[in-house]
């Protein structure tokens, strides 16, 4: 959960520097905004890969983790379940 807020953190960042950039240089409205999320899509796609793909490692291994879980915890149920049937 860190390495989503840090990444996310790190792209609401860089898209309000782009929007005070783009408004400085003169850009208004709409044109603003638009331009505000190229550039920063395209800034964070350089600038931000390292922290993508911790986060997506740590988003990867909680799942598997998840998953893990849930298979035993199926398990479990299935074995009650046959308890049951044979009693």
């Amino acid at each position: 959960m860190r390495t989503t807020l840090a990444y996310t953190s790190a792209r609401i960042l860089l898209f309000v520097v782009s929007v005070i950039v783009l408004y400085l240089v003169g850009a208004r409205g709409l044109l603003l905004l638009a331009l505000a999320c190229v550039v920063s899509g395209v800034a964070s796609f350089v600038l931000l890969s390292r922290q993508r793909d911790v986060m997506s490692g740590a988003l990867i291994a909680r799942l598997m983790n998840g998953k893990r879980r849930a298979t035993g915890f199926r398990a479990r149920l299935e074995e009650g379940a046959r308890a049951e049937d044979d009693d």
